[in-house]
């Protein structure tokens, strides 16, 4: 089920009050994953896209994470944005971004970037940092001279919501809660207590 226009709007107005307010990363969320057997992990990750289908970020397939979406295709995510006093909650499916819109995506991210991603076997044991550094430059000279390619374990993920809240402070700690949920095919919201 598609976003309501509301929910992206009121997004969308609550990253712009946090960008004015001098938030360093706003697009940073907490994103929490399970195995599907209990375990549960977080980690922040950047959101890279919102449209109707929810919020995209992308990693290592083979992270993680990665196994852990594999698993269990369920997450949720937390922006707090200290500067503007709100917080954005998020829970629902993730689905995989297709791998043209993620090639697409590959593309515009720094040269850099794009050879750490084949460089590093994200969540792997790593014996020390110049094992890494030797890696990147064995990638830079494989790709010296031409473009790097996307590599096939680098994907895309929508965190597609059937709830989202939105927390924003309050004096007395008596906040402005509002709540969005997905019920039978409709999105409701309300009020909730602080």
């Amino acid at each position: 089920m598609s976003l309501s226009q509301e929910i992206i709007d009121e997004f969308n107005k609550a990253f712009k009050k946090a960008r004015v307010a001098g938030e360093t990363e706003p697009t940073a969320m907490v994103l929490a994953t399970s195995d599907g057997h209990g375990l549960v992990t977080s980690r922040t990750v950047l959101l890279k896209a919102l449209d109707e289908d929810g919020f995209v970020f992308f990693t290592n397939i083979n992270s993680t994470k990665g196994r852990q979406l594999s698993a269990c295709p369920r997450a949720s995510a937390t922006f707090l944005w200290k500067a503007s006093g709100c917080q954005v909650q998020l829970t629902g499916t993730v689905s995989r971004v297709s791998d043209e819109a993620t090639d697409a995506y590959f593309a515009t991210r720094d040269r850099g970037s794009q050879i750490g991603a084949w460089a590093s076997a994200q969540s792997a044991p790593l014996d020390s940092r110049e094992t890494l550094l030797r890696r990147v430059r064995e990638v830079e000279e494989q790709y010296a001279g031409r473009e790097v390619l996307r590599p096939p374990f680098w994907v895309g993920f929508t965190l597609n919501p059937e709830r989202v809240e939105f927390w924003w402070s309050r004096e007395f700690r008596l906040h402005d809660r509002f709540e969005y949920t997905l019920e039978g095919g409709h999105w409701a919201k309300q009020r909730l207590y602080p």
